[in-house]
């Protein structure tokens, strides 16, 4: 797959070192330097469109003046061919390459030919898990979850354009402490529903939301009163079976809704069943690792850099979260053989994610096979204050009660924003139909292509082939940036993978979207001399393409009009 960005800053490389072999072989500068130094986008369009230092790089080595280091290699480039039309030494010792209409027709080539695959890279290799969101099943999704969902499975589409093989995986917490509550606390609404208030003490610390209420009345419309007649053991076992299935089935719905869709959602309770972690712990036992203290089995993590010891096994002969989560990576390293494995968690799982990150070795897992992306909180605001509940219910808003107020494509957009930073989420800018509004601002420009090019289709012009259309015609300063612009979509795949940061794709297309609408208000199109309109129809139609791209992997729609 094409990427012209990286491309042309490669060739400038391959051009200036083969300027300095031939300026070396006539005697115009001495031998033995590295010709190293950067190249990055001319920060202004009078110096051109990329510029290098590489004469700057070398000046020591070569014990010359950068300025005649950068004169010498300009006047040795050779061109032809190559993605740029001229050179030429500025500044210190800069030197400013202008890219000309060969690479600029390569671009739009590589849209036409890759279609929905533009922007695809070979960044890297192998098969990465992303887990996320996996919320415990004892209640309704919350706008935490709202936010690692989308950043999740943006995560996991940039991941996939990168060139790995993405697994996505919600685990399922259906085992443990806070199970066991919220089996207690559903027990205890039952029985108060059907023997009254007093009937039955509900835990100092179980669930009192409204949604286990509504779940004992389900219970009771599907058993009457029949579980009364059972033994508490049973009862629970049914209670918890049925409240679990419930919600992780009301979990799915909701991030169905959302757009999200797994490979697979992994439970707990099968961890323990098939006796993995009791393997897993035995396994850290033979290998010396662990230790007795207090009737509890430790794992001495301070071994492995870690500033205190986990314990593994309690007391009472119950396994900790540490033990469980040992086994489920484990699990997705040893069994799976997954390569990399990328954790999406609350800001507030940071100590724990650097603990468990030294815990790898222990396992024999290389600790680099582990990642974390650790995203901060979420403020709602409405009319400049501070929104706690829904207007609607009347209790903390979930991320169904939040799609009930605001699209889908709004809330997969604003929920992108940089992980590692706090989110102040403005609901009525969410809905809002204007250009302050990124999300309506990027699907505007591509609804307003779309309209552009039904209205030309009925005059009879259709979007040409690239061979067809004279590339030098697109020499507007508003054509030429957008351009360039359409051809940073794979580099910005390529970083935001590196970076683990979705975020880029929402600024990208932001910035497409401006000059999109810089270009359409620059220059006509309907009603321009056939051979310019048909270069700028298919610029129009190469962006509406590239809008679509972007859009669809922050699982956001393009829609056709607004």
């Amino acid at each position: 797959m094409a990427n012209l960005f990286e491309a042309a800053k490669q060739q400038i490389g391959e051009l200036t070192l083969a300027a300095y072999a031939a300026a070396v072989k006539k005697g115009l500068l001495p031998d033995g330097a590295e010709m190293a130094g950067s190249v990055e986008i001319a920060r202004e369009q009078s110096m051109g469109d990329w510029a290098t230092s590489c004469a700057m790089a070398a000046a020591k080595q070569l014990k010359t003046a950068p300025r005649k280091i950068a004169e010498v290699l300009v006047s040795e480039l050779n061109l032809s061919g190559s993605f740029f039309e001229s050179a030429e030494a500025a500044g210190p010792g800069f030197i400013n390459f202008r890219l000309s209409d060969k690479w600029y027709a390569e671009v739009l080539s590589a849209i036409e030919t890759e279609g929905d695959r533009f922007g695809c890279v070979d960044a890297g290799s192998g098969r990465i898990m992303v887990e996320f969101v996996s919320a415990n099943p004892t209640g309704t999704m919350t706008i935490g979850n709202a936010r690692g969902g989308v950043l999740g499975d943006t995560m996991s589409e940039v991941l996939s354009r990168a060139g790995f093989d993405v697994w996505r995986e919600f685990y399922v917490n259906d085992a443990g402490h806070q199970v066991e509550l919220f089996t207690k606390s559903l027990e205890a609404r039952y029985i108060q529903l059907i023997l009254g208030e007093d009937a039955a003490e509900f835990p100092e610390d179980g669930y009192h939301g409204e949604d286990i209420k509504d779940l004992a009345k389900e219970l009771y419309g599907k058993f009457g009163k029949s579980l009364l007649d059972v033994s508490q053991e049973e009862r629970r076992e049914k209670m918890r079976e049925y409240g679990i299935e419930r919600n992780v089935e009301k979990m799915r719905t909701d991030l169905l809704r959302y757009g999200i869709e797994y490979d697979c959602w992994f439970r707990e309770s099968s961890l323990h069943e098939s006796g993995y972690v009791k393997e897993t712990v035995s396994a850290l036992v033979g290998a010396g690792r662990c230790y007795e203290k207090d009737g509890a089995l430790w794992l001495r993590l301070t071994d492995f850099g870690a500033e205190k010891d986990e314990v593994l096994l309690r007391s009472d002969g119950s396994y900790t979260y540490f033990a469980v989560d040992l086994a489920y990576h484990r699990n997705k390293f040893i069994e799976r053989d997954f390569d990399k494995v990328i954790n999406v968690l609350g800001a507030d799982h940071h100590g724990h994610a650097l603990r468990f990150r030294k815990a790898m070795p222990a396992l024999d897992i290389d600790p680099e096979r582990l990642d974390f992306i650790l995203m901060q909180l979420v403020l709602l605001v409405r009319n400049g204050e501070t929104v706690k509940v829904s207007k609607r219910t009347g209790k903390a808003i979930s991320l169904s009660d939040l799609l009930d107020e605001i699209s889908c494509d709004a809330a997969r957009f604003f929920f992108n924003a940089k992980p590692n930073t706090h989110l102040e989420f403005d609901l009525d800018l969410a809905v809002r139909q204007d250009s302050e509004n990124p999300v309506y601002y990027v699907q505007y420009a591509h609804a307003r292509i779309c309209s552009l090019m039904k209205a030309l289709a009925e005059e009879g012009e259709a979007v040409r082939p690239v061979s067809e259309i004279d590339i030098s015609l697109l020499s507007e300063y508003a054509e030429r940036e957008l351009i360039k612009q359409l051809a940073q979509l794979p580099e910005e795949i390529k970083l935001a993978a590196r970076d683990y940061d979705p975020s880029r794709i929402n600024r990208y297309l932001v910035e497409l979207a401006a000059r999109f609408h810089r270009f359409y208000n620059s220059g006509r199109i309907k009603g321009a001399p056939p051979e310019l309109l048909a270069a700028r129809l298919k610029l129009a139609d190469s962006a509406r393409r590239v809008l679509a791209i972007g859009l669809g992997i922050l699982g956001v729609s393009a829609p056709e009009k607004m």
